[in-house]
């Protein structure tokens, strides 16, 4: 054991975890392919996982998890920091050493019988000066091959890491799988995750949004950097100039619709391209230059399969075409591939759905997602290079200089398709009451809005108050070199509930005018709330849209923002004194804009 590392804080960790787990064999994962290949076909051998049809789905595999293990479940994911008040009032807390004796006892013994993985993985590419290192301990095959999807792994991240105790301890145990006593637990000022009785992607990848945002954001915090919900795109003109903006999105807003979006036919023709640097996870921190520089600490995508299809995301579709594990699709049977609803308008006649019970379309009822061939949820983990447009810069490791950040809601009435916000300070407030009306799609009434501030709401490692205002903070560090703040809403409504922006690529459309504002080169109309575009400065060529309609969803309602102000005041009580003072007076200064 002692041959992988001499690091000694990795090898007492990994002591204490053979003490506590007591497994039969022990593998490190080196980052070769033959180590791999290996582990596929040890799952394939024990059914954790299927092999699929190696012309069409070359590299792909298939996976199911049980029906009580399917999704992430905040219920049961905790920060404990040692203090209540750091975990804030957007978290569950618990005292960390009482979770940990909970924890230990319930993992003790589990891996009896089974192999203990060791995984070194970086989040972010080996050796950038934006990365971090990270160590996961697990008994599933599914893990470690999910990991070495999503992050960089093998022993080269020890290479790297050396004798430094600046990595993060992630220990995952199935046990029995049991949601009684499923825990996912951050202990942020230890650099620790521990995750018990599940087997779901989302719950133990610990990579994913364990540490790339609980921890990362704790970390941030306290190093002077940014761990954010936000994907990272470049926008090229046609002069071959790109400009990079990250952004952050609520769930069912189209946030990797944006991350990997194809521009409308004139504008490609023009020359105008999209690429992708990340869909989910940005981190970002002050460059020699002064400005701020993100880079995607994952290596892969994790993206919710129903829905994609070649129409809503060609992209994310292509990117699952190889090398790509699914988990709880359908399988389709006549020829080993698989299926999700919205995939196509062909569901087999003759499949396996993703409980493995026998399936075909007569059994479908729309309104009953019980009878669908795929769970909603389900999964797929694909390549990043498998992305037709991921960007050159993916995996360079310098970041990549951000011109603006952009928050986005789904909202029917109330915020404009898009608006400039009047400065950073005026923008953090924009993001902190950040906000989308649930769907039909959502569990619970139609129309309710739901804040959740920067779209981090889940994944916010501390006291949402210190992170507004450490937001606050990097803003006076960047100074003039701050990247420029915007809001964008791409679902304003008619009365009829009817969507008026055509949304998808021609949101490049929006962008670019974004581009042009940060370059000095588009004018706009200060408003109540802030800077919002000329009608005329949208380019609508090719496009079906009416002007007037364009100017009635960049106005700006005083009543309706009115209301709005009073919600973004109930919004901010739950913050207390820890409240900026800064937020308060933007929200004040709003109050009084309105009531003119």
């Amino acid at each position: 054991m002692n041959k992988f590392t001499k690091n000694p804080t990795v090898l007492a960790w990994i002591e204490d975890m053979k003490a506590l787990l007591t497994p039969d064999n022990v593998v490190v994962i080196d980052g070769s392919e033959e180590q791999l290949e290996a582990l596929r076909a040890e799952a394939c051998a024990t059914g954790e996982m299927i092999k699929l049809n190696e012309e069409k789905l070359p590299g792909c595999y298939y996976h199911r998890t049980k029906p009580n293990d399917v999704a992430r479940v905040e219920d049961r994911t905790f920060i404990c920091s040692r203090e209540k008040e750091n975990a804030g009032p957007t978290n569950n807390w618990c005292d960390p050493q009482e979770m940990y004796a909970k924890l230990y006892d319930i993992a003790r013994g589990t891996y009896k019988g089974r192999t203990m993985y060791i995984i070194p993985f970086s989040m972010g590419p080996i050796g950038s000066p934006l990365a971090k290192a990270g160590i996961e301990v697990t008994d599933s095959i599914y893990v470690v091959l999910n990991m070495a999807i999503m992050t960089r792994v093998g022993t080269a991240v020890l290479d790297v890491l050396g004798d430094s105790n600046d990595w993060v301890r992630g220990l995952h145990a199935k046990c029995d799988v049991d949601p009684e006593k499923r825990y996912i637990c951050q202990f942020p000022e230890d650099n620790t995750i521990i995750s018990v009785n599940s087997a779901y992607g989302g719950n133990v990848l610990l990579g994913k949004k364990c540490f790339a945002l609980r921890i990362a954001s704790y970390q941030g915090w306290k190093e002077g950097w940014m761990a954010e919900h936000m994907l990272i795109l470049g926008l090229e003109n046609p002069k071959g100039e790109v400009t990079y903006v990250a952004a952050a999105f609520p769930s069912a807003c189209g946030k990797t619709n944006l991350a990997m979006m194809i521009p409308p036919a004139y504008l490609l023709e023009k020359g105008y391209k999209i690429w992708t640097v990340g869909d989910d996870i940005a981190w970002m921190r002050i460059g020699a230059d002064g400005r701020l520089y993100a880079i995607n600490p994952e290596n892969g995508f994790f993206g919710v399969a129903p829905g994609t299809n070649e129409k809503s995301n060609f992209n994310a579709l292509a990117s699952t075409k190889k090398n790509t594990i699914f988990t709880n699709v359908a399988i389709n049977n006549d020829d080993n591939t698989v299926w999700w609803e919205g995939l196509d308008k062909n569901p087999p006649e003759n499949a396996t759905e993703w409980k493995g019970n026998p399936w075909n379309p007569s059994m479908f009822v729309k309104a009953d997602k019980t009878t669908y061939a795929a769970h909603p949820n389900s999964r797929f983990t694909a390549p990043a290079v498998n992305c037709p447009c991921i960007s050159p810069e993916f995996d360079k490791g310098a970041g990549v200089p951000i011109s603006a950040i952009i928050f986005g809601g789904r909202r029917a009435k109330c915020t404009p398709l898009v608006y400039q916000s009047k400065n950073w300070e005026n923008g953090v407030f924009v993001g902190s009451a950040m906000a989308s009306e649930t769907t039909a799609a959502a569990a619970g009434a139609v129309g309710v809005v739901r804040r959740d501030p920067m779209a981090m709401l889940p994944f916010c490692g501390y006291h949402m108050g210190d992170y507004f205002a450490h937001w606050l903070e990097m803003g006076k560090k960047l100074g003039d070199k701050a990247p420029k703040i915007f809001n964008v809403n791409w679902f304003r409504t008619d009365d009829e509930g009817n969507f008026l922006w055509p949304g998808f690529g021609d949101n490049m459309r929006v962008l670019n005018w974004i581009v042009d504002r940060c370059n000095g080169t588009a004018d706009a109309v200060e408003t109540a709330i802030g800077y919002v575009p000329n009608a005329e400065d949208i380019d609508l060529t090719d496009l079906d849209f009416d002007i007037e309609t364009l100017k009635s969803i960049l106005a700006v309602d005083a009543d309706v923002w009115a209301k709005e102000a009073a919600e973004i005041e109930e919004h901010y009580k739950k913050f207390g004194d820890k409240l900026p003072a800064e937020l308060r007076a933007q929200l004040e200064a709003l109050k009084a804009a309105v009531a003119k």
